[in-house]
């Protein structure tokens, strides 16, 4: 409400200064016009027909003082005509300012939607709490996944195993899927440089990253997938899990982190810490093998 208050107060502050201004200027201009002598045309005093008169020394002086000081009485009346913008813009400045100051101090929730309320006590909660992995799901819960994929039968979903932040990072973005209606779960973490090499040697394509060349021998990549009736669904022709799988991209995109479905080798369930693994080792002063 004091929004909308603002341009009136500042509109009502310039027209009182405004006011005030041209009062003080009238008031001058009578001033200095009452203190000029008239004179005609002849250099007389008022009157064109009156023939000059000698007139006394005193009087010639008063005039000579009066022309003398005409100049010095306008240069001070422009200079007062030239501070009444500066002083409205000023003020109005300064009321603009307190409004705005006022106006965020007595902000109601009442106001707030109840949505946006919501989700910015989420995103509180998310920055402020570390966040604990979710019980694994039971055996049974991959069984479909696992038929599906052979390979995953020997997945390690160990979140220890994994970078501290990294996991966290994780977490927060399995956070907001579940948010989204797509509760995640993890596929497999950290991987050995040994089953990176068999993984890699596969006829059917599964990764073309070499023992020690991936980012999951180092805890900082995870494959996720999403869960439905308590079923890990990673078919790609399962419509909703595509959803999901690109639900997924933007949220990873939102975190800072590289989204395996952005690759010419579509990965879309594998989320990992962005930036080369040279850089990433470097920065963190870990050792070449974990």
């Amino acid at each position: 409400m004091a929004l909308y208050l603002a341009p009136g107060i500042c509109l009502l502050l310039v027209g009182l200064i405004s006011w005030i201004g041209i009062r003080y200027f009238r008031k001058n201009t009578v001033e200095i016009e009452e203190s000029m002598p008239e004179t005609g045309q002849a250099g007389g005093i008022s009157g064109a027909s009156t023939p000059p008169v000698m007139q006394p020394a005193a009087s010639v002086a008063a005039t000579t003082y009066h022309v003398a000081h005409k100049p010095k009485k306008i240069i001070k009346k422009y200079l007062v005509i030239a501070r009444i913008p500066l002083v409205s813009l000023s003020l109005a400045a300064v009321s603009v300012v307190m409004v705005l100051n006022l106006s965020s101090r007595h902000e109601s929730s009442e106001f707030i939607p109840n949505e946006y309320s919501h989700s910015s006590r989420i995103k509180l909660t998310l920055q402020e709490e570390e966040l604990v992995p979710p019980p694994p799901l039971p055996p049974e819960a991959f069984r479909d996944a696992i038929n599906e994929q052979p390979r995953l039968s020997g997945a390690d979903r160990d979140w220890s195993r994994l970078e501290p932040a990294f996991v966290q990072t994780v977490l927060r973005v399995m956070a907001k899927m579940e948010a989204r209606g797509f509760p995640m779960t993890l596929l497999e973490g950290y991987r050995s440089p040994e089953r990176q090499d068999a993984l890699a040697g596969q006829a059917t394509l599964v990764t073309k990253a070499k023992g020690g060349q991936s980012k999951h021998q180092y805890g900082l990549a995870v494959d996720l997938a999403p869960v439905r009736n308590g079923k890990v669904v990673i078919s790609e022709r399962d419509a909703w899990a595509m959803q999901a799988y690109q639900a997924l991209g933007e949220e990873a995109g939102a975190a800072a982190l590289t989204w395996g479905g952005n690759w010419s080798f579509k990965d879309y369930g594998h989320i990992e810490r962005s930036g080369s693994l040279k850089q990433l080792l470097s920065a963190s002063n870990k050792p070449t093998g974990r």
